[in-house]
């Protein structure tokens, strides 16, 4: 899914970039277009080379560590240090494969996607209800989007915009693979959500990102500021809320697992039953990460300094 209607980028691009987006920009076009010529596994393996490269010498990477540190107080130095060299791999091929989400075939046989728990999909692809998918940024993010997609379920994906604006438009051409329909976080996404619902659509969810206006919810032991959205429109209108996790094999070949939809039991107390739900949420998330930490995204500000 992303973290990510309508069917153009959201950033307006009305005034001129500033010079460091135009350069941004040109660096992101020239790796799209050598990683387009690339077969996938090859373009897969490029991009993580140069990620786990270069990413450990960036000033960022202190923040990938003392994430791991905080997260897992008990890992050695070269633990942390190896794990946070994973997370790079995994971030450089995911950029990389952007180039080649439109090559994908989730279903394909002897492909390099296996989706397991499609009768989950194919529940809410058949029910005539409103539903919510969701997971978090592992391994490559955007396949999931691509299995729920090619089952034959119409999905709006919920997204926040890269700052530069001409990134983000690259971004959101390659997210086309699944759907034309992105849905920009904040008062005006929230209203679109709301109206997908109430027509009876579904969207997809990436929920592990930090909200400063959400509530505190536990991750990983430690409380991170959630957003609460995805809990309240299930609880306001009594629709499904169904995980998805997906882990990545060698190099560009990817497990996708479809779980059952979450076991919610409303009391009527709305702020009490919000924090339940993303409680549960964030409990699974844990669950994944600590199942493979080296294809998390730590290098985001998840917890306060």
């Amino acid at each position: 899914m992303t973290e990510t209607a309508g069917s153009a980028s959201t950033q307006d691009q009305a005034e001129p970039l500033s010079p460091s987006h135009r350069v941004e920009a040109i660096v992101a076009m020239a790796a799209l277009a050598l990683f387009r010529a690339l077969p996938l596994g090859a373009a897969s393996a490029v991009g993580g080379w140069l990620a786990r490269t270069v990413g450990p010498r960036l000033g960022i990477a202190r923040r990938a560590e003392k994430n791991l540190r905080r997260a897992f107080p008990d890992w050695p130095d070269e633990q942390v240090r190896a794990v946070a060299r994973q997370a790079w791999d995994n971030l450089g091929r995911t950029a990389a494969e952007y180039a080649k989400l439109n090559t994908i075939d989730c279903y394909a046989d002897g492909g390099r996607v296996r989706v397991t728990g499609t009768e989950h999909i194919d529940r809410l692809r058949d029910d005539g209800k409103a539903g919510i998918l969701f997971s978090g940024h592992f391994a490559n993010w955007e396949i999931m989007p691509l299995a729920v997609a090619q089952r034959g379920l119409p999905i709006s994906l919920v997204y926040r915009g890269a700052n530069n604006p001409a990134v983000d438009d690259m971004i959101l051409q390659a997210r086309r693979a699944a759907t034309d329909s992105h849905v920009p976080k904040g008062a005006a996404g929230a209203r679109q959500m709301i109206a997908i619902v109430r027509a009876g659509g579904h969207l997809g969810m990436l929920v592990d990102q930090k909200h400063n206006a959400g509530i505190a919810v536990p991750l990983l032991g430690r409380a991170a500021m959630t957003a609460p959205a995805m809990a309240q429109l299930a609880l306001k209108f009594d629709i499904p809320l169904v995980p998805l996790s997906i882990v990545r094999g060698k190099g560009a070949r990817f497990d996708v697992t479809v779980h059952p939809p979450l076991e919610i039991s409303p009391t009527g107390d709305r702020a009490a039953d919000t924090l339940s739900v993303m409680t549960k949420v964030n409990e699974l998330l844990g669950e994944w990460i600590r199942a493979h930490p080296g294809q998390w995204f730590w290098l985001h500000r998840r917890w306060p300094d």
